[in-house]
């Protein structure tokens, strides 16, 4: 889509500093972290949010959530723990309309979340 900021982030339009690349997904620190280490991880191909996913994308979901921990492990908060979130639409707290899954670490996280 030509108005997506990750569209433009994939297409090199927008720079983003990438910390993983491959065929299918990129990751890059989110520009306002909410946790001392808070990347993105996200599809090359534009797909608004996790209700227009099917059975056909769950090896790209699992690509997304393999590379999260690959990053967790690199950053060194694998064993301390650590945080991944989809959120799925404005009350699912989505303010992005291209998935993207949040790894969120380094700081004791709550539970329930906001």
């Amino acid at each position: 889509m030509s108005d997506c900021v990750f569209c433009k982030i994939v297409a090199g339009k927008i720079p983003a500093k990438l910390l993983h690349e491959d065929e299918f997904v990129v990751a890059f620190a989110d520009l306002n972290p909410q946790a001392p280490t808070h990347l993105l991880v996200i599809p090359r191909q534009h797909i608004e949010t996790l209700n227009e996913t099917g059975p056909e994308d769950s090896s790209l979901i699992g690509r997304m959530v393999a590379v999260a921990t690959s990053l967790a492990k690199a950053r060194g908060v694998d064993q301390s723990g650590y945080r991944c979130v989809l959120n799925c639409n404005a009350d699912g707290g989505q303010s992005v309309f291209h998935i993207h899954l949040h790894l969120l670490a380094g700081r004791k996280l709550a539970w329930p979340p906001g």
